[in-house]
């Protein structure tokens, strides 16, 4: 396990978080540090950019989905063999999950796991102002675990001129700035950022983002601060393990590229081979495909790529309705409809599988977290049983379906959702399965069950 972690977090959103992560990342990886990655909260796209730095996923860490203890586990297990842990926060520093709560912020999760903090105060337009927000921040909370500050958008003059006041007034000293690199910013789309394989000369810009970091921030200050991470006792997570190794396909390429890591390494530790398919550019399911997992992501702009691809349809149709059990989130399940909108409002004939239309909306729909409860026993989960997930869409269907019961948290609005159709799960919600391990375990008994199926029909024939 790690003895060193960081987070870099922030007053609000667009203050700069994922810049100076990913600045911060691709400095650790030319020093030559092993660095493994986090994102608080239920981004998709933000770990995209870590592991475009680092090259391997990044995981995860939600208190809501996971709760204190798997959340320490899990962090625990993803440092393990690393140098250093770096976590990159979400939303404003105490933002959680709701205007009034704490619980499953970026501060949550820092006090939870007891990771020190490195505040990012934007100063665009401020001088000595932008002392008044650290100061606010670091002591809004006894316990606020914030340990340090980099100010982003700020000019080497002022930053001259405010240094010493910084300390003066907070009592913490500052790590440096960021100068503002109109060339560093990221573009955003309806979903968040824009990926990385859309920026061109990513890679470019990031090593000259980390030459820029090394000369205006002190590194070894902040690996100091790392160093105050102390990591926590933890027992390992009993897992059910099947010795046949049931065989999973996962979608995965620019149109279905949304997955927790966690997911796909809780059905690993169960057993399941995972391999990773393109339903864009791949002619059918991969050879001896037992189990189907159709991610989110953006559909709607490669719709006619997706549905121009008849070869891979007509293998996924065929799969299903031979009983292949499927889980399809968020994209995974527009792209099951028997119509699609793209982004323009255009319609293409779907697969087929799940009735009705998945269209364009106005304006994003359902967001946020929700526990979803089983309204009927299916093969998935039986009645009464729980789940946590998230939802974040602007497209809506016309077969949202009625499986599960699905509840904010705090506020209490629930709204029905999910369609089970035999060995079929699908619908908007995007699942976290630690919060509900049966379900991976169930699916993998589906995929099994599937083999002994095809098997004995192939003996029949």
């Amino acid at each position: 396990m790690t003895d060193k972690a960081i987070m870099l977090a922030a007053p609000s959103s667009g203050s700069g978080k994922t810049l100076v992560t990913c600045g911060l990342l691709q400095v650790l990886k030319n020093r030559g540090l092993k660095t493994v990655s986090f994102k608080c909260g239920p981004d998709y796209i933000d770990p995209m950019f870590h592991k475009h730095v680092i090259g391997i996923e990044s995981a995860n860490i939600d208190i809501f989905f996971a709760g204190n203890i798997i959340s320490r586990k899990l962090f625990v297990e993803n440092s393990k063999d690393s140098d250093i842990a770096v976590v990159e926060g979400v939303m404003g520093y105490y933002d959680g999950l709701s205007a009034s709560s704490f619980e499953a912020s970026s501060y949550d999760v820092s006090r939870t796991i007891g990771i020190p903090t490195i505040l990012i105060v934007n100063a665009k337009g401020q001088s000595i102002s932008s002392l008044a927000v650290l100061k606010g921040f670091s002591e809004f909370r006894d316990d606020s675990n914030i340990k340090g500050v980099i100010f982003n958008n700020m000019s080497p003059h002022v930053y001259e001129a405010i240094k010493e006041r910084a300390e003066e007034l907070t009592g913490l000293k500052p790590l440096g700035y960021l100068p503002n690199v109109k060339e560093l910013t990221f573009e955003s789309r309806h979903l968040g950022l824009i990926k990385p394989d859309e920026i061109r000369n990513l890679s470019e810009k990031l090593n000259n983002l980390a030459n820029i970091m090394e000369q205006t921030i002190d590194i070894q200050g902040m690996l100091k601060i790392a160093e105050l991470y102390e990591s926590p006792e933890t027992n390992s997570i009993d897992i059910v393990k099947f010795t046949e190794n049931p065989k999973i396909a996962v979608a995965r390429d620019e149109a279905f590229c949304f997955y927790y890591k966690d997911n796909l390494n809780i059905l690993k530790k169960m057993g399941a081979q995972i391999q990773e398919f393109s339903p864009v550019h791949d002619d059918k399911l991969p050879e001896g495909t037992e189990g189907l997992i159709l991610g989110g992501g953006y559909p709607e702009l490669y719709a006619d790529k997706l549905f121009g691809n008849q070869s891979m349809t007509k293998s996924i149709r065929t799969a299903l309705s031979n009983g292949m059990p499927c889980l399809a989130e968020c994209g995974g399940f527009m792209y099951l409809h028997e119509e699609m909108e793209d982004l323009e409002g255009k319609t293409y004939k779907a697969l087929g599988i799940i009735p009705g239309k998945a269209y364009k909306t106005d304006k994003l729909g359902r967001f946020g977290y929700i526990q979803m409860s089983a309204k009927e026993d299916s093969l998935f989960m039986k009645k009464g049983e729980t789940i946590k997930g998230h939802e974040f869409h602007y497209f809506d269907s016309e077969s949202c379906g009625e499986a599960f019961k699905a509840t904010k948290p705090i506020t209490g609005k629930s709204w029905e959702c999910m369609n089970i159709k035999n060995n079929i799960m699908a619908g908007f919600p995007h699942l976290y399965y630690y919060s509900k391990p049966d379900i991976a375990e169930r699916f993998l008994r589906q995929a099994l069950d599937y083999r002994r199926q095809f098997t004995r029909k192939v003996k029949e024939t």
